[in-house]
């Protein structure tokens, strides 16, 4: 038998309870019904007042720092942000500021986002696709977006929402077999 996927969501919603952080664990649930795996649900809820006055990693307290090698040696991350301001939160992209340039090669990203309409969608295209490249990470093609009316309250109330999760599960799963098999150098590209 071979060790459960090493799955991290991280949820860039600054607020609890959020769509964003329902969305992300969906998101993982789904992943876990189809393999074994552990999952890790990295909330800036829970980091952000710790990371925001940081300006180098090593000024970040050892927790945060424990979330960031979680984030690096995960074999699938998904992340989600809340439409804020026509990108991502600006807590999430500090976040991601810290996370090593090299040390999300290859890894396969699941990206969705939540916003209050339809027409906040293109954040998975025009905001968090461009992030992931920069790190040459492997930005799966099926992204999820939710908007405020797919909720119920915080919980997922769209068969057509839970459709496309239950898709972008089942399609990144043979991309995580494939990168977890293989040593970052083989993936890096120059």
């Amino acid at each position: 038998m071979t060790a459960p996927y090493r799955v991290v969501a991280v949820s860039g919603s600054l607020h609890e309870p959020s769509k964003t952080t329902a969305l992300v664990r969906a998101i993982a649930g789904a992943v876990a019904e189809r393999a074994e795996v552990e999952i890790e649900v990295i909330e800036l809820t829970d980091i952000g007042p710790s990371l925001a006055g940081a300006l180098r990693r090593d000024q970040l307290p050892a927790r945060v720092e424990e979330k960031l090698v979680a984030i690096e040696s995960a074999d699938l991350l998904i992340v989600g942000s809340p439409v804020y301001r026509a990108s991502f939160t600006g807590l999430f992209k500090h976040l991601f500021d810290f996370v090593g340039q090299y040390e999300l090669v290859g890894k396969p990203v699941l990206l969705a986002a939540t916003g209050g309409g339809e027409r906040h969608a293109l954040i998975i295209e025009h905001q968090l696709r461009p992030l992931f490249s920069f790190f040459q990470a492997l930005t799966l093609p099926l992204g999820v977006y939710a908007s405020d009316t797919d909720f119920d309250g915080y919980v997922i109330a769209s068969d057509v929402l839970h459709a496309r999760i239950s898709l972008a599960a089942e399609r990144a799963l043979p991309l995580v077999g494939y990168t977890a098999s293989r040593p970052a150098e083989q993936l890096l590209v120059s």
